[in-house]
């Protein structure tokens, strides 16, 4: 016999041991065999996750489906973490973020806005470079521009830490140029920390259960991310631009609360529950799935909404348009006259995205290869 053949049957002897060991359950009974076996998603080379730690920082990473641990001293801030595997770059870790006070931004000339990054890092890291917010090096070159993440960079996509280490690297840099990064949250945001799990990547699930943790701890009140995430608006103005997930309604406008009421409202329920929020009439407001600002469809499903009811609710918010992602359009597009910009264009799909750019006033948008195009038309929906 060849050594060839001499292979394969060893092959298929190897195989129908394979065969006849998956035929028995954990409980030495037999398993039909159209029986389905639980898989888990394969671990992502994943991290850091920091933690504030007294005199330090601790730093794990999950590195070829291995835990990795540092501790770093902390003396004083800002302190370095350097890379093992996930987030490439190195981390200036500061102090533990305090509150947005979320007073209203203005005299700023050059604004890009995205939205829905939902974990598609290299999607959002190629519309900054190409649109010049910034370098090759991942670095700030947008000078004294600002930067808004208008919500959901969590869920879906398999590169979500990633994206918010970068996030949060540009808000620093950005600070020292005299320019601006704002993240705002999203209804996902709010769904991982309240463990609304629905729409987590399945790795994701995976290197939780190798850090030892449930996934929302990961982001938890003593984390470097969490306190972050826990400090940011839903709502933010720049000049005459408002920018919020969903969008305002008027059902939202009749609870009556003041914009910094209203974030400072979200940032102390994070976390509550729904059997709790929808007792509560004002909280119920804030994180209905029909009218609050993270959830709200209505400028896109509403058909009796018409011109002179969003003119109105413009007048109440004291902007001049408002800036909206959530909602799944191919573009950046105009809504009611120009009075709605959505910026949700799809890039949670990793294939395409865009940018909002506003210079000096004036509208276009950016694509992938750096082209700035008119913004003069409402996107269609995505398919």
């Amino acid at each position: 016999m060849s050594k060839l053949s001499q292979r394969m049957l060893a092959l298929v002897a190897c195989l129908a041991c394979v065969g006849a060991v998956q035929a028995q359950a954990g409980d030495g009974q037999a398993r039909p065999a159209d029986t389905k076996v639980e898989v888990p998603a394969p671990a992502l080379d994943d991290g850091p996750y920091l933690s504030y730690e007294p005199g330090q920082v601790s730093a794990r990473w999950v590195c070829g489906g291995k835990l990795v641990e540092r501790k770093i001293p902390a003396p004083r801030w800002p302190v370095e973490v350097k890379p093992e595997c996930g987030y490439p770059r190195a981390i200036e870790v500061s102090a533990p973020a305090t509150p947005d006070a979320g007073a209203p931004v203005k005299g700023v000339s050059r604004i890009a806005a995205l939205s829905d990054v939902h974990g598609q890092y290299g999607i959002m890291v190629q519309l900054l470079r190409a649109n010049g917010v910034i370098d090759q090096y991942h670095e700030w070159r947008y000078g004294k521009g600002h930067l808004v993440i208008v919500g959901d960079v969590f869920d879906r996509g398999p590169q979500v830490n990633q994206a918010l280490w970068l996030i949060y690297e540009l808000e620093r840099q950005a600070r020292k140029a005299g320019g601006g990064v704002h993240l705002l949250l999203g209804n996902h945001e709010i769904m991982v920390l309240a463990n609304d799990l629905r729409y987590v990547n399945d790795g994701y699930k995976t290197n939780a259960a190798l850090l030892g943790k449930p996934y929302p701890e990961l982001y938890g009140p003593d984390t470097v991310l969490g306190r972050w995430l826990r400090s940011k608006p839903v709502m933010a103005q720049i000049d005459d631009l408002l920018f919020v997930h969903g969008g305002i309604a008027e059902e939202y406008l009749a609870l009556g609360l003041d914009r910094n009421d209203a974030n400072a409202r979200y940032r102390a329920s994070l976390g509550t529950p729904k059997a709790v929020w929808s007792q509560d009439p004002v909280l119920s407001g804030l994180y209905n799935g029909k009218t609050s600002p993270i959830w709200y469809r209505g400028y896109f499903k509403d058909p009796q909404l018409d011109q002179a009811r969003v003119d109105a609710i413009l007048r109440r918010s004291g902007v001049k348009r408002i800036v909206v992602g959530h909602t799944s359009m191919k573009t950046v597009g105009l809504y009611f006259d120009g009075a709605v910009i959505s910026v949700d264009s799809s890039i949670k799909n990793g294939e395409s995205g865009e940018l909002l750019i506003v210079e000096n006033g004036r509208l276009s948008r950016g694509t992938l290869d750096g082209r700035r195009l008119p913004l003069t038309e409402p996107a269609s929906a995505e398919d």
